[in-house]
């Protein structure tokens, strides 16, 4: 059973080859994503991975480790505080903040950090169903 305050965190990256897939399935070809040149013209210098990949990222915890198995993700509120590139390593970041053991959800803050910086690159918070874990 799972308490307040329990945390889990797994570090992933994304190649480029995974961004485009991503567009594929998606069918968001903003060129953005995937136009080295392109993205060059923009603030960000270079392509930019998509917020929903890098959300998939809180659903494949939520769902396979983090409560895992048994589980249904709710909700998920997420604020991209700055953009996130392939190639690099982040760190994503769970915690218990609440839990309604009647209801057996929980409420879960969901970060990913920039490994070698350490800066806060997403911001968010789930909600999760587990009728064995909470």
């Amino acid at each position: 059973m799972y308490q307040i305050g329990d945390a889990h965190e797994i570090d992933f990256s994304f190649t480029q080859e995974e961004v485009n897939e991503f567009c594929k399935i998606s069918g968001d070809f903003n060129p953005l994503h995937w136009d080295e040149v392109y993205a060059s013209t923009t603030q960000f210098k270079q392509p930019i991975i998509h917020g929903a990949l890098i959300a998939s990222i809180f659903s494949r915890v939520m769902g396979m480790e983090f409560p895992g198995e048994g589980s249904v993700y709710l909700k998920q509120m997420t604020e991209f505080k700055r953009p996130l590139f392939v190639g690099v390593t982040y760190t994503a970041k769970f915690k218990i903040e609440s839990i309604n053991s009647e209801k057996h959800i929980a409420e879960v803050k969901t970060q990913v950090f920039d490994r070698e910086r350490g800066k806060l690159m997403v911001d968010g918070m789930a909600t999760a169903l587990h009728l064995e874990k909470f």
